[in-house]
């Protein structure tokens, strides 16, 4: 597998746009368009909310009903989530409007919203800029980046990744971009992501690759503990590189599984590591689990831990927090067991043994604290699984960038 440049526009077939339609009422990038030039079959998963927006309602139809999709069109500014039926015929009066715009069927047309919840989509803006992208559409690395900072909202860095890799002789490439930094959490967050990729896969595979990854990928991202009404992951794969088709059942299964596997990974840290406010990635692995969930829970409850993201804000190695944290989670959990360290480019620290303190140098472990990105990682000495959640440190900033969010 080899890491290149990109994001969307990586995979042979695929063009982006972004441009400001004045739906922010600023002067930044607001909307985006993701095209192919051939159907793409899909694959998605979306928020776990009950409470959950009307393209995602839309989407989950298109991904599980129609035989193909070919573009996609996305805002930011506006979240269109608890807008009622006119939020629904928004969504279908974008698929018309993107319809005409590129000449593909409105059931070949997915859409995604981020902002504010509760406000009504501004339609004659987003029309008007569903007419004007089409015609600034390329292929492009800078085509893929303007499509990418377009679905940012509290967003610090535009978030893109793309790997290409051999399949059958033939070189396939999966690009993915994504947005996310507040109302981040477990089941999938505030966060749109949208993968893209020339391979050749059938349908059911890319869904069943695509749902154990966001498992084990955004799934396990946390930044504020909130579950959001918008979390879509879209993979979108227009068979342009003529591999051989990809089935559960072919040699080729694992090595394209572990390419969107790579991408999903990168995208969730990025999301992780730009969380509102943060100043470092704070990744917690937990090790020697009797069983996966067990792992999972445990990391997760880890990461999640206001007190604790606040220790590693303040570079503070207060390992007792970690532990009460596993220790409520209500996982399985042997406390005496526990090992915990500390790790990052500064070095590797064991703070914990057997659950007391080891006699270890509150100056390294402030040091190795100070660095981005920080590692915690749990053994608990039960097993052979293992899983792994990213976060971030939590901040004064946060409260300030959510305390006057919609103004």
């Amino acid at each position: 597998m080899e890491i290149i440049k990109g994001g969307v526009t990586a995979a042979k077939g695929f063009c982006a746009a972004g441009l400001n339609a004045g739906i922010k009422n600023n002067e930044k990038k607001d909307m985006a368009m993701v095209y192919s030039e051939k159907p793409c079959v899909t694959a998605g998963t979306f928020t776990t909310n009950k409470v959950f927006a009307a393209p995602v309602k839309w989407d989950k139809d298109i991904v599980a009903n129609s035989p193909f999709a070919q573009a996609v069109v996305v805002n930011s500014g506006v979240a269109n989530a608890c807008t009622g039926k006119e939020g629904d015929d928004a969504c279908a009066a974008e698929a018309k409007a993107v319809s005409e715009a590129l000449q593909v069927p409105e059931s070949a047309v997915l859409v995604a919203s981020t902002g504010v919840i509760g406000a009504q989509l501004p339609m004659d803006k987003i029309c008007a800029g569903i007419k004007e992208l089409p015609k600034k559409l390329g292929s492009s690395l800078e085509h893929g980046t303007l499509a990418a900072e377009a679905i940012m909202t509290t967003d610090t860095v535009d978030k893109q990744v793309a790997v290409q890799i051999e399949v059958g002789g033939k070189t396939v490439t999966v690009g993915g971009m994504c947005k996310g930094a507040g109302m981040i959490h477990p089941n999938m967050a505030t966060m749109l992501c949208f993968v893209t990729t020339d391979a050749c896969i059938k349908k059911d595979a890319l869904q069943k690759m695509t749902k154990a990854i966001v498992s084990d990928t955004f799934n396990m991202i946390s930044v504020d503990g909130d579950t959001s009404t918008n979390d879509t992951v879209l993979v979108l794969a227009n068979g342009m590189a003529e591999n051989d088709i990809i089935t559960e059942d072919s040699k080729d299964y694992q090595t394209f599984y572990d390419a969107l596997f790579y991408v999903l990974r990168e995208l969730s840290k990025k999301i992780a590591g730009d969380g509102e406010g943060c100043t470092c990635l704070f990744e917690v692995q937990v090790k020697n689990a009797a069983a996966k969930e067990q792992a999972k829970v445990l990391a997760k409850s880890i990461v999640t831990s206001s007190l604790t993201k606040a220790a590693i804000f303040g570079h503070d190695a207060n390992w007792g927090r970690i532990l009460c944290a596993m220790g409520y989670s209500g996982a399985d959990l042997e406390p005496e067991k526990v090992d915990i360290y500390f790790e990052s480019e500064a070095g590797k620290l064991k703070i914990v043994e057997n659950g007391k303190a080891t006699d270890y140098s509150e100056e390294k472990a402030t040091e190795i604290l100070s660095k981005n990105p920080v590692i915690a990682i749990a053994d608990v000495k039960m097993g052979n699984e293992e899983a792994t959640a990213w976060g971030c440190d939590l901040t004064f900033d946060y409260v300030k960038i959510n305390a006057d969010y919609r103004s």
